[in-house]
C-alpha cells in the first residue's frame, strides 16, 4: 500500500514562513501575560476519559478523540462496552485539564494562581477555514480568585495582547449566567428547560428576536412565557442603561450583588485599558460550555466576522476533583483565527535581527567551506541569524524562496580558481 504524503484530514503541515508568525506571536504571549504575573504551565494532551466526558463540556464531548487501552489491557475478544476498550482520549480544551492539575497541585502553588497556558487540542469536528482537528489554544486562568478583580485582569491583560498584536476596534461583550438564569426564570421557564432557552437564545445574531420567539413556540414553551421574554430583550434595547433597567425588573430572580459587580467590570475595563477597543453588555451572549457559573465574555474582530477570544468564571468545576469549589476564571483567545487573519493580511512580525544567507557553491573545498563556517559563526556572535547553505542551480528561485522566510542579505561564495 503507498504512503500517503497529505496530512490525515483536519490536521495541516505549517509551512516556515507560518511557522515565523506563530513562533512570534507565541513569545509576544508569554511576554505580554507574564508582565500581568501569569505563569507558564503545562498539560499532557492525553487526559482521562472520566474527565473528558463529565457533562462539562458541551458539544465538544461529543468530538472527542478516544484512545484505546493498550497491551494486556486491550482485550477486543472480550469488550462489550466501550468502557472495556477506552481509559483516556485527547483534550478536546484547555481548562477542563487545568482543574486536574491544580486539583493535583494545588500545595506547591501560590494562592491565587495565574496560569497561562499555550497547547495543542483536538475535536473531531468538520474542518473549515480557521477551524481544524487539532489546533493550537491559548489560555489565562486565575484560580483562587473571588472577586471580579480576575474578570477585570483576564480581559485587560487579553485586550493588551491583541492591541500589540495590531488589532483594534474590537469588541468585548459580557454577560453573567446567573442574569441569563434569572431572565429565563422570570419569563417563566423552569430550571430544566434553561439549557433549551439558552441554546434558541445564542442564535439570536442570526435569526433575531422574532426567529428565537418562534423557537421557542415550536418547542413548546407557551405562549405567555415567550412574550414575557420577548419584551425583556425590546425593552432592553430602548432603555438608558440595560443593566439598570434589568436590576429593577428582575428584582426577586436576581441578586442585586451580580449588577454591580458586572457594572464594576465593565467600568474598570475601560477606565484602565491599553488598547482600542470597546466593552458591552450583551445579554444575549450564552457561551456553551456548561461549566460556566458566573461571568462570561467573549470578544468579536470585524475582520474575522465572529468570536475569537472567549470565557468566564467556572467556579464548580475544581470541587469536582476535590470536593470543595474554587473559584476560576479564564480566557481563551483562537490562537489559529488569529493566525488566519494575520496570514490573510500579508502580515510580517517585527524582528530586529537581521538574517543572512551565505549560499555556497556545491564543489568548493573542504578548507574553504571551514573559512566560511567560520565567518558564519562570527557574524551569529553578533546575533546575526545565518544560513549557510549550498547555491542551487536556479540560484534566483532559491534567493526568492528565502526572501519569502524573511532573509534579507545574500553572500555567495565560489571556489578559489587555481593559479
Amino acid at each position: 500500500m503507498a504512503l500517503s504524503k497529505k496530512p490525515v484530514t483536519g490536521m495541516k503541515d505549517i509551512l516556515p514562513a507560518e511557522m515565523q508568525i506563530r513562533d512570534y506571536l507565541i513569545g509576544l504571549i508569554k511576554e505580554t501575560y507574564g508582565r500581568f504575573g501569569f505563569s507558564s504551565v503545562e498539560t499532557p494532551c492525553v487526559e482521562h476519559i472520566e474527565n473528558l466526558s463529565n457533562k462539562q463540556g458541551g458539544e465538544n464531548e461529543k468530538l472527542i478523540f478516544k484512545v484505546l487501552k493498550r497491551g494486556e489491557k486491550l482485550n477486543l475478544e472480550t469488550a462489550k462496552t466501550e468502557a472495556d476498550l477506552v481509559d483516556s482520549g485527547l483534550r478536546y480544551d484547555l481548562t477542563v485539564p487545568l482543574a486536574r492539575y491544580f486539583s493535583n497541585n494545588a500545595g506547591q502553588l501560590p494562592m491565587p494562581f495565574k496560569a497561562l497556558q499555550i497547547g495543542s487540542v483536538f475535536r473531531a469536528d468538520r474542518p473549515q477555514k480557521g477551524r481544524f482537528r487539532q489546533f493550537y489554544q491559548c489560555d489565562i486562568d486565575i484560580l483562587g480568585e473571588a472577586t471580579s478583580l480576575a474578570e477585570i485582569e483576564l480581559m485587560l491583560a487579553t485586550s493588551t495582547l491583541l492591541g500589540r498584536v495590531g488589532f483594534h476596534g474590537f469588541k468585548i461583550r459580557v454577560n453573567d449566567r446567573k442574569i441569563l438564569k434569572a431572565m429565563a426564570s422570570y419569563s417563566g421557564f423552569k430550571d430544566q428547560d434553561h439549557d433549551t432557552v439558552f441554546i434558541i437564545l445564542d442564535k439570536m445574531d442570526k435569526i433575531g428576536i422574532d426567529g428565537v420567539a418562534k423557537e421557542l413556540m415550536e418547542s413548546g414553551f407557551d405562549q405567555t412565557g415567550v412574550d414575557k421574554y420577548r419584551l425583556l430583550f425590546e425593552e432592553m434595547t430602548v432603555a438608558e442603561d440595560a443593566l439598570t433597567y434589568l436590576a429593577g425588573k428582575l428584582l426577586g430572580y436576581l441578586d442585586e450583588e451580580v449588577m454591580s459587580s458586572l457594572k464594576e467590570i465593565i467600568t474598570s475595563v475601560i477606565s484602565c485599558a491599553q488598547a482600542d477597543f470597546e466593552v458591552l453588555f450583551d445579554p444575549t451572549l450564552v457561551r456553551g460550555m456548561s461549566y460556566y457559573t458566573g461571568t462570561i465574555f467573549e470578544i468579536e474582530m470585524p475582520e474575522f466576522g465572529s468570536s475569537v477570544a472567549g470565557g468566564g468564571r467556572y467556579d464548580q468545576m475544581i470541587g469536582k476533583f476535590t470536593g470543595m469549589d474554587t473559584p476560576a476564571c479564564g480566557f481563551s483567545i483562537g490562537f489559529e483565527r488569529i493566525v488566519t487573519i494575520l496570514l490573510d493580511k500579508g502580515y510580517q512580525p517585527p524582528t530586529q535581527k537581521l538574517k543572512k544567507a551565505f549560499l555556497v557553491e556545491k564543489d568548493v573545498p573542504a578548507d574553504e567551506l571551514c573559512d566560511i563556517l567560520k565567518q558564519a559563526g562570527e557574524e551569529r556572535e553578533k546575533g546575526i541569524q545565518v544560513l549557510v547553505a549550498k547555491m542551487n542551480k536556479n540560484k534566483k528561485f532559491q534567493k526568492e524562496q528565502l526572501t519569502k522566510e524573511g532573509y534579507q542579505e545574500f553572500k555567495e561564495f565560489y571556489k578559489t580558481p587555481l593559479a
